[in-house]
């Protein structure tokens, strides 16, 4: 028998054989799923909300999911990590290094959404000022954040979760970590706001228990299901610190990247007044809504990539990389389509008025269909970050949030809300198409890469995997 610390075999790289559009349709439907779930909660916030019929409620909603964001993205910056050191190490056939990532991740990943809790909480006030929250406004989303930012840390732990579960390639129970809460906050949230009268703060506390029920559903399927966890030991935890940070600080970048583009959209917004903003706000709902197995792609397909990266099957892993691209620009074609048939449908279900209406209209009609490009740039970050080159993410996605919505908005914002929503989405057309181009580039040199890691490291034992050495560490989504 094989001692535990030595390479073991592969039965657990379940995307190792099978057809890999199967793996892509299989891994990035049920991250949806779960996507779609997360979504959900705020999308059923907004939605009770804007039943109430006060402006002010919704635009104080879209302000403080605005500064949240930056938090979740946080967080899947952290899961990518975890994705990546887990999932490369069940490919390599080694449990033990992949159960010792998992937990470190685990630890790594609460700390520091700790942190971010801790700063964000008394700089919330700052942060709404400069979005551009006014009086009452300002107020009632203010005090939604101090409801919500406590709970930061469940959130990171219940996404860290279902990403191992991904890793593990059980793609049913890493759905199950996000979609609890999802159906938990339809149930909670009409009872808190309406049955119980407490409005808002209503729907920040739907939010809190949601995302406990991260917590409890998770680790149910990494640690009771699969034994995925070991009893964490300060030597492990010392030895994947830079691994595991190496890919975590590009991929934070990489991910925060989107909401300081938001950032700057909101703020061109607001001074368009209330209403403008309920508008973005339900837009800010709609589109991570209908798009989210984009959203979900690059996670989903992340351990397809790394498991078959470790396992140096190349032409599997590029077969993977051509089959997301084709599953994403046919996925994004046809939702384009339903949101341009749905867009009366959604304004009438928010009570959308004036420049709201006109701006989801305008949204389905013509901005919805710019996500393609947004797509192609998803795909291209999945090579970028399970294969070594997360810093190429990095430079993409804050090219794309800042030289590709910058300039065009502030063009645009003379035009109305409209032109700024216009802006927003024509800005992405150059780097959906770079990042692709790249990307297909640095497939080409794959064997070579993986021939001068394996110079480095020619064994792989747990103790002293590219991992745990802080070598060949690659970002995971």
């Amino acid at each position: 028998m094989k001692p535990v610390t030595e390479k073991n075999d592969d039965k657990g790289a379940v995307f190792l054989t099978g057809s890999t559009m199967r793996h892509v349709l299989v891994m990035t439907s049920t991250g949806a799923i779960g996507l779609v779930a997360i979504f959900m909660v705020d999308l059923a916030n907004l939605f009770y909300i804007s039943l109430l019929g006060v402006q002010e409620l919704a635009a104080a909603v879209g302000y403080a999911a605005t500064i949240m964001f930056f938090s979740i993205s946080f967080c899947i910056g952290f899961s990518i990590a975890a994705t990546a050191l887990t999932a490369r190490s069940i490919g390599a056939g080694d449990k033990l290094a992949a159960r010792k990532a998992a937990t470190a991740s685990l630890i790594f990943m609460f700390v520091m959404c700790c942190l971010i809790a801790m700063i964000l909480y008394p700089l919330a006030d700052v942060f709404l000022t400069v979005l551009g929250a006014k009086g009452e406004t300002h107020t009632l989303a203010l005090d939604f954040m101090h409801i919500v930012i406590p709970s930061i840390p469940l959130m990171g732990l219940g996404i860290c979760f279902s990403s191992l579960l991904r890793a593990q390639g059980d793609a049913r129970r890493a759905m199950y970590v996000t979609l609890s809460a999802g159906i938990a906050a339809a149930i909670i949230d009409p009872v808190l706001i309406f049955g119980l009268g407490l409005g808002l703060k209503g729907a920040a506390l739907s939010v809190v228990i949601a995302r406990v029920l991260f917590i409890v559903v998770g680790w149910h399927g990494t640690h009771v299901v699969h034994k995925m966890l070991a009893p964490p030991d300060f030597q492990s935890l010392s030895r994947l610190a830079k691994p595991f940070f190496i890919i975590a600080i590009p991929a934070v970048l990489t991910q925060i990247a989107t909401p300081v583009g938001n950032a700057y959209v909101t703020a061109s917004i607001a001074q368009f007044g209330d209403s403008a903003v309920a508008g973005w706000a339900i837009i800010g709902r709609i589109f991570p809504l209908a798009f989210a197995a984009i959203f979900s792609l690059s996670g989903a397909v992340g351990p397809i990539v790394s498991q078959n990266y470790g396992a140096g099957n190349f032409d599997r892993l590029n077969r993977a990389m051509r089959d997301s691209l084709i599953f994403a620009f046919i996925y994004c074609f046809l939702v384009w389509l339903l949101l341009v048939v749905s867009s009366d449908a959604i304004v009438v279900a928010f009570n959308a008025k004036g420049e709201a209406a006109e701006m989801i209209r305008f949204y389905c009609y013509f901005v919805a269909g710019s996500f393609i490009f947004a797509a192609a740039l998803f795909v291209a970050n999945t090579a970028f970050n399970n294969l070594g080159y997360p810093l190429y993410s990095t430079f993409t996605n804050w090219g794309r949030a800042t030289l590709g919505v910058i300039p065009f908005v502030y063009v645009g914002q003379a035009y109305g809300p409209n032109g700024v929503l216009a802006g927003w989405g024509l800005g992405g057309v150059l780097f959906g198409v770079v990042s692709i181009l790249i990307c297909f580039r640095i497939l080409k040199k794959l064997p070579e890469k993986k021939a001068k890691e394996q110079e480095i490291t020619p064994s792989i034992p747990s103790a002293n995997s590219p991992f745990t050495s802080g070598k060949g560490a690659s970002a995971g989504r």
